[in-house]
């Protein structure tokens, strides 16, 4: 599977990472050419460094011929607005996009985007431990 990742921090790094060490052909896309440094020296893919709001960057990270997109800049609206190009106008059959907000998150899952919130997910899971304990203390008290 050929990959184009946006986002070159913590979690753009890894998933590109752990998508090399699955197999995976992975392209990463950043502005800053610096967080390339993140994927080590011996990162097979290809870095393209530019906006990914521009066609031309997208393209030459190679959308185009993508089997999948992973939108994980630190920005809502970057990652939905390039997830959507990614998805509507070079038809990539998986869009993956980051968006911090739980919120605008849901409102766009719920028209067809796959995002993924890592705020709903700290939520819920914070949420469920402080349950967990109150239980614990019920059975106690």
């Amino acid at each position: 599977m050929f990959v184009v990742v946006v986002g070159c921090g913590r979690v753009g790094a890894a998933v590109a990472k752990t998508l090399i060490d699955d197999g995976h052909d992975v392209n990463v896309v950043d502005q800053n050419a610096e967080a390339f440094s993140r994927l080590g020296e011996d990162f097979p893919g290809n870095f393209v460094q530019g906006p990914a709001l521009e066609i031309s960057v997208l393209r030459a990270a190679g959308v185009e011929r993508a089997d999948a997109f992973v939108a994980a800049t630190d920005g809502d609206n970057t990652n939905i607005v390039i997830a959507q190009i990614a998805r509507d106008r070079f038809q990539v059959p998986c869009v993956i996009a980051r968006v911090l907000d739980p919120y605008r998150a849901a409102f766009y899952d719920g028209r067809g985007l796959t995002t993924i919130c890592p705020t709903r997910t700290a939520i819920d899971l914070m949420g469920g431990a402080l349950r967990d304990y109150a239980v614990t203390l019920d059975q106690e008290g």
